[in-house]
């Protein structure tokens, strides 16, 4: 094969954003089911196991890394210097943080709320749009642009000071549990652009950064990292290294792309893609008899064998999409590549108002592989919606 490819941004990255959200969308709706095949669900943190549910986190992390050179080249072409790009970094990974605080406080939200916890949830996506919305560059309406941003962060605010949690007798207010998805997203991407942003394009210096963090994760389940425990509660690395990991194996994928793709015939760079996913599994499964597979403790081989599978699926997408030009079968899907965020928060709403309106499906669409069907519909469904919200003007980006 020898399709001449450019330098523009690659169509298997949205292609391979989008299926991977449409999957989150439907691995996260698993929860509505009865007689779940094992396979599809996340393993608990006890098992050495891995299932579906467990592969699609890392693999979205790896398409951020991905996507990292393409869009901090795009704005140094626009003339933004290190100080802009690293500000605009820094405004990402608050927007993702606040989010995540806000979705895992709410999930450990108490019913002596004044309001209920599905209204409080309605209204925190609310205000994620009205904060994050991309509003048509109008001057004439910047004024009340800004109206709305501010009210979307008022609103924030009121729930913060509404917010109840835990239960009555042990009744807390809003803190870090965990980070959430966004809010891993958010400091995975930090570390991973900021580090492209210093390192740009020498491959040498990106595969360091990618080892750095695959043997701190290593490292850290090997016991040689104890002398760093006094920070460990204060200061450490997300996921023990294995979030970044993914997220640098992306960036690192790319850069290969973007520094050889014009010397390089295509069926070398998959060659390339498949070799460092082979050597990734190996790695994985070579590190799984000591602390097995999981995703909930971000094992070695959790994040070998991910990795693995990350670096094959985008070959797979590489070849059938950027070299092949099949593309029209994911037109649908579209919109969860390019509007990613939003299609990612509107099932919050689906799930409030349903259960606001104590709307259940019968048990037989709920169960086994017609459950597993509704479950695929239902992400099917939010992708669409997301395409006609964003026909009408609402699409987040941050």
């Amino acid at each position: 094969m020898t399709s001449k490819v450019t330098l523009t941004r690659l169509d298997s990255i949205d292609i391979f954003r989008a299926l991977t959200m449409f999957f989150m969308i439907f691995v996260n709706d698993l929860w509505t089911l009865e007689g779940v095949p094992q396979w599809l669900e996340h393993s608990a943190a006890a098992d050495d196991a891995m299932g579906f549910s467990d592969v699609i986190f890392p693999c979205f992390l790896f398409i951020v890394g991905l996507s990292i050179p393409f869009a901090i080249a795009n704005r140094k072409s626009k003339g933004d210097s290190d100080t802009t790009i690293l500000m605009h970094i820094g405004e990402r990974t608050f927007a993702l943080l606040l989010m995540g605080f806000f979705t895992v406080n709410l999930e450990n939200a108490s019913d002596q709320m004044l309001i209920s916890k599905y209204v409080w949830e309605i209204f925190m996506v609310v205000a994620f749009f009205l904060i994050w919305n991309v509003y048509p560059s109008r001057p004439e309406k910047k004024s009340s642009y800004s109206l709305l941003i501010s009210l979307g962060y008022l609103i924030l605010v009121g729930l913060a000071i509404l917010y109840k949690g835990g239960d009555a007798e042990h009744e807390t207010w809003m803190k870090t549990h965990w980070y959430g998805i966004l809010g891993l997203i958010g400091w995975s991407y930090l570390l991973g652009a900021t580090a492209y942003l210093f390192i740009l394009d020498r491959t040498e210096l990106i595969i360091l950064a990618w080892l750095f963090f695959v043997v701190f994760n290593l490292a850290d389940f090997a016991g040689a990292l104890g002398f760093l425990n006094e920070l460990k509660d204060a200061v450490w690395i997300v996921g023990s290294g294995s979030m970044p990991a993914f997220v640098m194996g992306g960036v690192l994928a790319s850069v290969i792309y973007r520094k050889y793709s014009r010397i390089l015939a295509p069926n070398v760079f998959l060659m390339i893609l498949l070799a460092l996913g082979i050597l990734s599994l190996i790695y994985g499964f070579g590190t799984r008899p000591f602390w097995g597979i999981s995703k909930i403790r971000a094992t070695p081989a959790w994040v070998g064998i991910c990795s693995g599978i990350s670096f094959i699926a985008f070959a797979f997408f590489y070849w059938l999409t950027d070299l092949q030009g099949k593309k029209s079968w994911a037109q649908v899907l579209k919109p969860a590549g390019t509007s990613t965020l939003t299609c990612y928060l509107i099932p919050y709403l689906v799930y409030s108002v349903i259960t606001l309106a104590d709307i259940s499906l019968p048990i037989i669409l709920r169960t086994g592989v017609v459950g597993i069907v509704k479950s695929l519909i239902f992400a099917l469904i939010i992708v669409v919606i997301t395409g006609i919200i964003n026909k009408k003007g609402i699409k987040l980006k941050i």
